[in-house]
């Protein structure tokens, strides 16, 4: 069988030409203008099903991660504690109390029960997307004992933390990239190489092959100095099940966030999201499940509901992000669109109704949800109101909870954590390795604090309520019907709780609003009691079916208000 890895256009080529001496190369797809290209890697089987021996073990499906909210740090701005201008594993700790002190009974922290690191490898790149090293740490960052002594300061806080694994490619300095230039070379096949550019575009319409020093091609998705792997090599996957189990026995790492996840496999035309590579996640599951049964596995898969479902299908990566519905939630608080939010909750458990997902306003790839408000802290207040209530573990990005602001490229949206009024916004006692962003002075985690009125504070608030109401973290999402066009309301009913939100979207007050249910399990009259924002609505009754018919609200809504109450059913 010809050499499948992510160098082949079409399979059936072969069959095609199986009479005219295609033998251990496929030819891909060619136009006139196009010289036929040989694929020079060896044949290489089948992929491997590397955990096909591993026993199958107890898991609960939901697991810990559904009831934190976790915090992405990008360890490079967070906070420098050596005075080099670079964040680093040392300052995270002196961080910690910030994030959760550890005590149950203070307030004055943000209550984060996760974080999740950015990638921490040795790289020659400021972002580490790059890797040169998959067993040791970004020596900007510390020694592995420092990492160790991260690990053991947020256990002492009930924090668990998570790492970017990046599975898809290497860096063009990886040691492997640089054996594999020669045909030789052990690590020859861990990438792909053509003698001639296939000339081939990739996903997203750019130049996936990259021409090496030796006069190959190379194929790299999403840049030329990082060369993807091959998958089709056994090797490779042996190489990345090794490289979680050393961070998950040897350091003690509570999981993985997998960048890239889609582009393991690419066959033919079909260079993402293919069968080998859901399948692969789904073998991967129980390897480091065994390891230990509490790992935590988050993938970003950038694509349409249905087919990241796939990746968490047949047990396959735990968590997934959902990047529509953070659009969804930030333009419909934008242009006040309630409807908007409900349909795409709605669509995800469509697609997700027995399966975790994870949500996020931003992250390291797009722009901040201030400049995206254009510094409308009401906005960002409402949004952030509207996924901290709702289904999904949520992810909060750095900075995001104090306003901090930053638009493409991608430097300018990861810039130092802004601490207080000290000099570099307290991020460091030197110069920065990327400048703090203007208006630190006043958007700052000091001088926010003090402000019971301030996004900093919105936010301690929301998941103070998210960690001590269960329904807010699994009980249903149940929309509502409103005769006002820009009031979001929505039931959570858990086990042993009910919470009524109520949010008016939009800059104008709303007055006789209505809200409606065709049916649902409550029936009677119930109390409500205020858990946030205010109001003067004491009571709401539901008729023995359930519904609810043009329920008035009773008083006037104002412009971004948000009320959430808890029902306390009257015998």
């Amino acid at each position: 069988m010809g050499n499948k890895s992510k160098a082949l256009f079409i399979v059936s080529t072969c069959f095609i030409l199986l009479f005219s001496g295609c033998k251990s190369s496929v030819l891909p797809h060619t136009t006139p203008d196009q010289p036929s290209v040989e694929i020079i890697s060896p044949t290489i089987a089948e992929p491997t099903v590397l955990a096909s021996a591993t026993p199958q073990i107890s898991e609960d499906v939901d697991g810990w991660w559904g009831d934190i909210v976790f915090y992405e740090i990008f360890v490079r701005s967070f906070k420098d504690s050596n005075g080099d201008g670079i964040g680093d594993f040392n300052g995270i700790i002196e961080q910690l109390d910030y994030l959760n002190d550890g005590d149950p009974y203070t307030n004055d922290d943000l209550g984060i029960g996760g974080i999740w690191l950015m990638p921490i490898n040795p790289s020659p790149s400021y972002h580490g997307y790059d890797v040169t090293d998959y067993y040791a740490v970004n020596p900007d960052y510390g020694t592995m004992d420092d990492f160790k002594k991260l690990l053991e300061e947020a256990d002492k806080r009930g924090i668990q933390v998570i790492m970017d694994l990046v599975l898809n490619h290497t860096s063009s300095q990886h040691p492997w990239f640089k054996s594999a230039k020669d045909p030789n070379s052990e690590h020859h096949d861990w990438y792909v190489w053509a003698d001639e550019n296939p000339r081939q575009t990739g996903p997203w319409g750019q130049n996936p092959w990259h021409r090496a020093n030796n006069g190959l091609y190379y194929y790299g998705i999403f840049w030329s100095e990082m060369p993807d792997l091959n998958y089709y090599n056994p090797k490779v996957s042996e190489t990345m099940m090794d490289v979680s189990r050393f961070w998950l026995e040897e350091v003690g790492v509570d999981g993985f966030r997998v960048d890239a996840a889609r582009y393991l496999f690419s066959e033919g035309f079909a260079q993402q999201d293919t069968p080998e590579t859901i399948a692969w996640f789904q073998d991967w599951r129980p390897f480091i499940k065994n390891i230990n049964a509490e790992t935590f596995t988050v993938g970003e898969v950038w694509a349409d509901l249905q087919i990241i479902a796939k990746y968490g299908e047949n047990k396959g990566l735990d968590s997934l992000f959902m990047f529509d519905l953070a659009e969804d939630i930030k333009n419909s608080i934008y242009s006040p669109t309630p409807s908007r939010i409900i349909k795409s909750y709605l669509d995800i458990d469509e697609y997700f109704s027995d399966q975790p997902f994870s949500t996020f306003l931003s992250n390291h790839d797009q722009q901040r949800v201030m400049s995206f408000y254009k510094g409308d802290i009401q906005k960002a207040k409402l949004a952030a109101f509207v996924y901290l209530t709702g289904p999904g573990t949520p992810f909060i990005y750095y900075g995001e909870e104090i306003g901090m602001t930053g638009n493409k490229p991608d430097e300018m949206i990861r810039t130092p954590m802004q601490w207080s009024t000290d000099a570099q916004a307290g991020f460091t006692s030197s110069v920065p390795w990327e400048p703090v962003n203007p208006g630190w002075q006043e958007l700052n985690v000091r001088s926010l604090e003090g402000d019971p009125e301030s996004l900093l504070n919105t936010y301690k608030e929301l998941i103070s309520m998210r960690n001590d109401y269960s329904a807010f973290r699994s009980g249903q999402y149940i929309p509502l019907t409103s005769s006002c066009r820009t009031l979001y309301p929505i039931l959570r009913i858990g086990d042993d709780e009910i919470l009524l939100l109520l949010a008016n979207l939009g800059k104008q007050d709303l007055e006789n609003c209505t809200i409606a249910l065709e049916e649902s399990l409550l029936s009677g009259n119930y109390q409500l009691e205020v858990i946030y924002g205010e109001s003067s609505l004491n009571e709401i009754y539901f008729e023995n079916d359930g519904s609810l018919s043009d329920f008035q609200l009773g008083y006037i809504f104002k412009a971004f208000d948000a009320v959430i109450f808890r029902l306390n059913h009257q015998d």
